[in-house]
């Protein structure tokens, strides 16, 4: 028995916790927390030493379990972090990838780990990347979609697990899989698809050559490293389509240089543009420079004559339309504008492949800055869904999200419940409306430093609401920018100033269900089109809403008096009640109230205060009396 753990069994019973709390210290296993409790039973202890010694031990393994949670948690966010930095220094495609599934394996702790890529010309999925493998057959596999647990997991876009591969009949067993699986002498299996949108591009898989069950936790982290790795081969993709468009524009160099008399103005054509690619230029950036170079007005639109922009387009050729030359800005068959060299009718074939080499620069512009836009977007959209659902409610990492968003928290905001009022031919221009109506919000929403997402059937906007501004006149304002946008209706709802919401996500969602009756309530009262706050409507939103929110009509109503009556003592909700009662005379009041009328002048002075100057007036006393009313049904019956 060494000394330190006769010091820590001779210690009295007040510092039981004091030997656990120097394992913890040292990060001693598991077991040594045995050690002070089977010391002390050894030398006699009292029983209330040793349930004392019990109790700290438990205690402490609480402890040591969470920080041992902590640590592996925070070793998680490491690892998503340096591969998230080999990403944005991608060099090596194959590098990162084995990076990625090298991490994962270390992490999960399996004994395997290894990513596949799907075959679109043979239909199957093949492995690309193996860390622990030692098999041949196995590092060679290719799986036809739905055949195995990686054939499913491609074919389906869904993560599958098994905790015994051979005694698991849902997945599709092949002679050419199994015998592959059972040369590795894998048995658990976890599988996460790798998505780029809506298509599966690949599966990461961990497998350890024995059985187990796979956390919750585990699967998510597995499904960060497969974004991590879709990614990857995206921005892969990407890096070698603007490789290949600079390559084009080298060509259209090379070719140039043969005459001359246009060496030097191609080699600006060439500089200019890819200056400007490198540099984050814009469309109208590029528009600006070939207008230079062609000493002439071009200009990027979105319309242009349709003949001229149809042969262009097929033609992959600038065309000449009367004293214009219009060049198609298109990717993939999608059309996404043109370029437009005004006044210029005469152009050599160098100024035309000059035009037409700047619509394929404008066309990558316009493509990155979509991805950018739909990324940006699709976080701003996740926040929003978390604060809904009241997930992450730790203050501190709410506000760093809001913060990367350009989004502040701490100020005063008002949510916004949107939906569009047109009636679509069918579900698919229907999902088309929904994407205008979302890709509007959002757009809307990263200009005013908001957050926007799509919920039941349109958007939710969350917007600060700055200094002289109105919920109400906010609503009317979005819906009136929405409607334009997308060139439908939009009917908007918006609830009352919200606060503190890094603090209180959980007022998000009330705030939203709030918005969301006031949206109601304008398309029962047939105002389909407008926007309105939940202000707007009074004791009327109780009557017109699907929801009655009573307890939240009363608060906006009264609320202030009721928390200023609990705080005090006072009796301003009776007096109130009284003055009603009463007709409305102060008179009658302090008598029905056993008070002197300069008693009862003070109080309503200082409900006017609570509630503002206008609450007297026939509608505010209307809908305070109403609001009295609910209250005392409301309020728990006294004996």
């Amino acid at each position: 028995m060494s000394s330190d753990h006769v010091q820590s069994a001779e210690r009295p019973a007040g510092s039981a916790e004091a030997p656990f709390l120097e394992l913890l210290a040292r990060g001693a296993s598991a077991d040594a927390y045995e050690q002070p409790v089977l010391i002390a039973r050894a030398e006699g202890r009292p029983a209330e030493r040793i349930a004392a010694l019990e109790a700290a031990k438990a205690v402490a393994l609480r402890v040591r379990s969470e920080l041992e949670g902590r640590r592996r948690r925070e070793a998680e966010l490491s690892a998503l972090f340096e591969t998230a930095h080999d990403l944005a220094g991608l060099r090596d495609l194959d590098a990162v990838l084995r990076a990625i599934v090298q991490r994962a394996r270390s992490l999960l702790g399996t004994d395997v780990a290894y990513l596949s890529l799907n075959d679109p010309a043979r239909g199957d999925t093949y492995m690309r990347v193996t860390e622990g493998s030692v098999a041949a057959r196995f590092q060679q596999l290719r799986l036809g979609m739905g055949e195995g647990l990686g054939g499913l997991v491609a074919q389906t876009a869904r993560p599958y697990v098994t905790d015994d591969y051979f005694k698991d009949d849902r997945f599709q067993h092949t002679l050419t899989i199994d015998a592959g699986v059972r040369d590795e002498g894998l048995v658990a299996i976890l599988g996460v698809p790798l998505t780029l949108g809506h298509h599966v591009i690949g599966v990461l898989f961990a497998a350890d050559r024995r059985a187990r069950v796979f956390e919750r936790e585990q699967i998510a982290l597995l499904g960060s490293f497969a974004a991590l790795a879709a990614a990857a081969i995206d921005t892969a993709n990407l890096l070698t389509e603007t490789r290949s468009a600079l390559t084009e524009l080298e060509r259209a160099n090379e070719i140039i240089r043969d005459h001359s008399g246009v060496i030097e103005r191609a080699s600006d054509v060439h500089d200019r543009l890819a200056e400007l690619v490198l540099r984050g230029g814009g469309v109208h950036d590029v528009a600006a420079a070939v207008s230079e170079i062609l000493d002439g007005t071009v200009e990027f639109s979105e319309v242009a004559p349709a003949e001229a922009l149809e042969a262009s387009r097929a033609e992959g050729h600038a065309v000449r339309h009367k004293d214009d030359w219009i060049a198609a800005v298109a990717a993939g068959g999608e059309f996404l504008g043109a370029l437009v060299l005004r006044g210029h009718p005469g152009l050599d074939p160098v100024d035309q492949r000059t035009l037409e080499r700047a619509a394929m620069v404008t066309s990558l512009l316009l493509l990155a800055r979509r991805s950018a836009a739909e990324a940006e977007q699709r976080v701003r959209g996740e926040l929003l869904d978390d604060l809904l659902d009241a997930r992450d409610r730790d203050p501190r990492l709410l506000r760093e999200r809001a913060v990367r968003l350009d989004a502040d928290l701490d100020a005063t905001h008002i949510v916004l419940a949107a939906r569009l009022e047109g009636t679509a031919a069918d579900a698919d221009q229907e999902a088309a409306a929904r994407r205008r109506l979302w890709s509007a919000s959002s757009h809307l929403a990263a200009t005013r430093h908001g957050l926007a997402a799509a919920r039941d059937g349109g958007t939710v906007l969350l917007l600060p609401l700055i200094a002289g501004d109105t919920a109400t006149e906010l609503a009317r304002r979005t819906a009136g920018h929405l409607g334009t946008a997308v060139h439908e209706a939009v009917t908007v709802g918006a609830s009352a100033p919200v606060r503190d919401l890094a603090a209180r996500p959980d007022a998000v969602a009330a705030a939203y269900e709030e918005g969301r009756r006031c949206l109601d309530a304008l398309r029962l009262l047939g105002r389909s089109g407008d926007g309105a706050a939940a202000e707007d409507f009074g004791f009327l939103g109780l009557l017109l809403a699907g929801d009655r929110d009573i307890a939240g009509f009363v608060d906006r109503t009264i609320g202030q008096v009721v928390a200023y009556d609990d705080r005090r003592g006072t009796d301003l909700l009776r007096t109130l009640d009284a003055y009603f009662a009463c007709g409305m005379s102060p008179a009658r009041t302090k008598d029905e109230l056993h008070v002197h009328v300069n008693t009862v002048a003070q109080r309503l002075e200082r409900v006017g205060r609570l509630l503002g100057e206008d609450w007297q007036s026939p509608a505010r006393a209307l809908e305070i009396q109403l609001a009295l009313r609910l209250h005392r049904l409301s309020a728990p019956t006294r004996h």
